[in-house]
């Protein structure tokens, strides 16, 4: 293998911000560039249409390429099939993101990513070839929450649901920041600086995998020997870095980075409060007889039952999910498949299926509470964030009076 060296600026680009890598005969030029700037669209296009690269790679996944490019991908999403999958938190995690993106979109007159979108296409426009070289958003969050801990997911989860409600202006330091950092980074605002494991896994993770990405799309067989790596300005110092040093196999760094752990197959929670819910109404049966067993069994069902109830109601939803969410809210602890908030959501979407409208809405309506009750979309999101609340309250409480009947 040839020693990866770093070559003399290219003429180009001498004005952007950037890294020149030659490695294994192919030649990198790392364009660095802010995700919110015209004069970055301008530089990608002025070093595109120099006609001196054949392969164009950008730092975006097919995910966000097709937010990027097709504005009716979400009119196209199979809600139900979200919330059946478990997906719902991610899709409202990714809600976050694209209201944040709204925002500085309107403020500064630029669609964020705006200078990757045109790489894409004037790649394509050319006959060049592409390649999407950064890891896929959903796999992006999926780590990071496996390293914060509950504390700390709950804190990301919070601040990213909280920008859909934000209209504030972003503010002058905030974005100045973004021109030289990531649009992921940004999203999750202060709690990014302060979180070593968020940086890495956001940051840190994602410059060794795209440098391993472009190892391992410019092989002798793609005929890539001269290639444009368009990323935010914030990645252009370690993927340089990794692009010149990293000497493991380039698939066995992205098996690495794409891995996540699995969940234990056993679920020892659901096991624990099963047990104890159900060994609270045979005690209360064996103890007190039927009346005080009775009497636990009805304590649990209407508690839990009727605080879901009321979380769906709070939501706005429709008579029939209100119903399954007191119907499912008893049974939750017990099984995780009979979730009270996905089981009143999948009822909510059912029963006041979302129009094309709806979807081509929901990035303006979550903007303003009014929003997210008259868009039938972000209902059944909201449907399924109370309906568990309500439920997940109706079990601490149903549970102390249980404990409190065992340790009389």
């Amino acid at each position: 293998m040839t020693d990866p060296i770093v070559s003399p600026a290219d003429p180009s680009l001498a004005d952007q911000p950037h890294a020149i890598v030659e490695r294994d005969g192919v030649r990198y030029a790392l364009l660095g560039t802010a995700h919110v700037s015209k004069a970055s669209v301008d530089a990608v296009h002025a070093a595109i249409a120099g006609g001196t690269y054949d392969t164009i790679a950008v730092e975006l996944d097919p995910q966000r390429l097709a937010a990027l490019s097709d504005p009716e991908a979400l009119a196209k999403l199979d809600l139900v099939k979200v919330l059946r999958e478990g997906k719902t938190a991610l899709f409202a995690a990714n809600l976050g993101l694209a209201a944040y993106q709204r925002r500085l979109a309107e403020q500064l007159g630029i669609e964020p990513g705006a200078e990757l979108k045109a790489a894409v296409n004037d790649a394509k426009a050319r006959d060049l070839t592409v390649h999407l070289i950064d890891r896929d958003v959903g796999l992006t969050f999926k780590r990071a929450s496996q390293r914060l801990g509950w504390w700390g997911r709950a804190k990301i989860f919070g601040g990213l649901i909280t920008s859909l409600f934000g209209d504030e202006e972003v503010g002058h330091d905030e974005i100045e920041k973004l021109k030289q950092g990531d649009m992921l980074e940004s999203s999750f605002g202060e709690f990014a600086k302060d979180s070593p494991a968020l940086y890495d896994t956001v940051i840190a993770e994602r410059d060794r995998y795209m440098a391993a990405r472009l190892r391992e799309s410019a092989t002798a067989a793609s005929g890539a020997r001269n290639v444009l790596a368009v990323v935010g300005a914030g990645h252009l110092q370690g993927l340089a870095r990794h692009l010149r040093d990293d000497q493991v196999a380039p698939q066995s760094i992205r098996h690495e980075l794409e891995s996540v752990k699995e969940k234990s197959s056993f679920p020892w929670f659901t096991v624990f409060l099963s047990v104890f819910v159900l060994g609270g109404f045979a005690w209360g049966f064996y103890r007190g007889g039927f009346e005080v067993g009775a009497e636990l069994m009805l304590y649990w069902v209407l508690m839990t039952g009727t605080l879901g109830a009321i979380g769906c109601a709070a939501a706005g939803g429709h008579p029939l999910s209100i119903l399954a969410a007191f119907i499912a809210s008893p049974v939750t602890p017990l099984h995780p498949a009979l979730a009270s908030g996905t089981i009143s959501a999948i009822v909510e979407a059912w029963v006041r299926k979302p129009t094309y409208a709806d979807f081509m809405a929901l990035r303006d309506d979550v903007g303003s509470v009014r929003g997210w009750y008259r868009n039938r979309v972000a209902r059944v999101l909201l449907n399924f964030f109370l309906t568990s609340l309500g439920t997940a309250i109706g079990v601490w409480m149903g549970g102390a009076k249980l404990l409190a009947k065992l340790l009389a």
